[in-house]
């Protein structure tokens, strides 16, 4: 039995691929958005967020997506180096740098051809992210694609031993780092908790926790644009910060409360700039990053000194796998009353 593609509808369609980095979804939108308008990245990002923001609920709200999905709209970069510039999206806005995201644009700028000549072992894609230009290395041979690392912006610790007050718990010491996004880190041991044994919904409450006593108690600035001058999550790890050949564990919460699958690119890359700060890791010490969600694992090693702004900085590079998972062409009736999705929690 044969069926039409779609059926008949009077609403927009929009086309998707769908992917995977350790389990992390992004759903990159490849047709049907309109044009995004702005001079820059960060211009666009603030359009988006303005003027289009029903596409995103619609494209990572249910019933199309669920409450942990992420995506990406590839849109037109003012730097000349760029092979693209991407908005990243997720269930409470647009964030300014994902490295999981990165990883799987990197296979999928090879596979669709938005480079004109893939070289091997690798090829590099120049991928312009709201946070700057993050430079990506794809494994490529014989036609295809496999692993992919990155080079972050630079990335640098903000605050150490920072002290506030998270209700239940008191006062707690935290860092707070950057890696393209702002971060706070502290140990779930202090909330008495185990990153691969805890239920995910307990370690979601005391990270949001954190996040709400960072947003309302520390002043956060950017040297570089006040558009990344926001926290975007907490990261709870497993306190094992010195050196190690063993994998360290983590989990992000992001947004509003979503949770990362993945062991984060961005996370690692700030993490790396904490413990590189505090001297527990030298420059090209590769380690190991374990999601405590998914098992799935992450490298990342800082490879340069520099500055950003008064910060020192570093720049990192971070390593994974991203994998394809389908795709997809969603229709929009203009009589559906969830037309713009829901949350569910």
């Amino acid at each position: 039995m044969e069926f039409p593609k779609l059926p008949p509808h009077d609403g927009a369609v929009l086309s998707v691929v769908d992917m995977h980095t350790g389990g992390e979804p992004l759903r990159i939108i490849i047709s049907g958005y309109p044009d995004v308008t702005g001079d820059t990245v960060l211009a666009k990002r603030r359009y988006a967020r303005e003027h289009l923001d029903h596409l995103r609920k619609l494209l990572m709200f249910e019933p199309r997506g669920h409450y942990d999905m992420y995506g990406a709209l590839l849109v037109q970069s003012e730097i000349a180096e760029a092979d693209i510039g991407v908005l990243f999206m997720h269930n409470k806005g647009y964030s300014t740098m994902c490295g999981h995201a990165v990883i799987a644009l990197g296979r999928f700028a090879v596979d669709y051809g938005l480079v004109k000549a893939p070289t091997s072992p690798e090829t590099q894609i120049n991928i312009h992210c709201p946070c700057g230009l993050v430079k990506a290395f794809v494994e490529y041979s014989n036609g295809k694609t496999g692993a992919v690392r990155f080079h972050s912006v630079p990335a640098f610790a903000f605050a150490t031993d920072v002290k506030v007050t998270v209700p239940g718990y008191g006062e707690v010491t935290l860092d707070i780092s950057y890696g393209g996004a702002l971060y706070a880190f502290v140990s779930a041991e202090r909330f008495g908790m185990d990153i691969s044994k805890s239920r995910t919904r307990d370690l979601v409450d005391v990270a949001t926790a954190v996040t709400s006593a960072v947003k309302s108690q520390v002043k956060l600035h950017h040297p570089v644009s006040e558009d990344l001058a926001f926290l975007y999550g907490t990261i709870l790890t497993d306190g094992k910060d010195a050196f190690s050949d063993e994998p360290t564990a983590n989990i992000c919460v992001f947004a509003d409360a979503q949770v990362d699958r993945s062991p984060t690119g961005s996370g690692v890359t700030a993490r790396i700039a904490l413990q590189y700060h505090k001297g527990l890791i030298q420059l090209h010490q590769t380690r190991s990053f374990k999601s405590g969600t998914t098992g799935a694992i992450f490298t990342g090693k800082a490879v340069q000194e520099t500055m950003c702004g008064d910060f020192k900085a570093v720049v990192v590079e971070v390593a994974g796998h991203a994998y394809y998972s389908g795709v997809a062409s969603f229709t929009l009736e203009n009589d559906d009353t969830l037309k713009n999705g829901f949350l569910l929690r």
